[in-house]
């Protein structure tokens, strides 16, 4: 019985040194009220607070409106990393969308959030880059 206990406790004490972690600097974008055609480029930015590199294998979107990317290599701990998030701006209305990262944390599954509004009124941006186009 003093054996098992022991193993358990060794058990314990290893997975809690070896536990990965990440910690977002904000898990939701709000992106306000936007005209439609406007960037919809945001990017969450986290860092590993974990004591072995952070490594996402895998990124998914709650529909095919919003792009995310993942961060290429792994991210050593104490280090930032980025997920950049692309919404379809062209969509009018409100929105909110989940993100889901796969990745070898102690929690392997992690879910960031974007909302916010698209209006009909075309970007002043957009207007002006037509204009000189012509």
């Amino acid at each position: 019985m003093k054996t098992f206990i022991s193993i358990l406790i060794l058990f314990l004490f290893s997975f809690s040194i070896n536990a990965q972690e990440f910690k977002f600097e904000k898990a939701t974008i709000d992106y306000g009220k936007i005209s439609k055609g406007a960037n919809g480029e945001r990017i969450f930015i986290f860092t590993n607070i974990g004591d072995q590199p952070l490594i996402i294998t895998n990124i998914k979107s709650s529909c095919g409106c919003t792009i995310p990317k993942k961060p290429e290599g792994p991210i050593m701990p104490g280090k930032k990393g980025e997920i950049k998030v692309s919404y379809d701006t062209k969509r009018v209305g409100g929105f909110s969308k989940s993100i889901t990262i796969f990745s070898n944390a102690k929690e392997s599954r992690k879910i960031i959030k974007i909302k916010g509004i698209v209006s009909k009124e075309v970007s002043l941006q957009k207007e002006k880059s037509m204009l000189s186009n012509n």
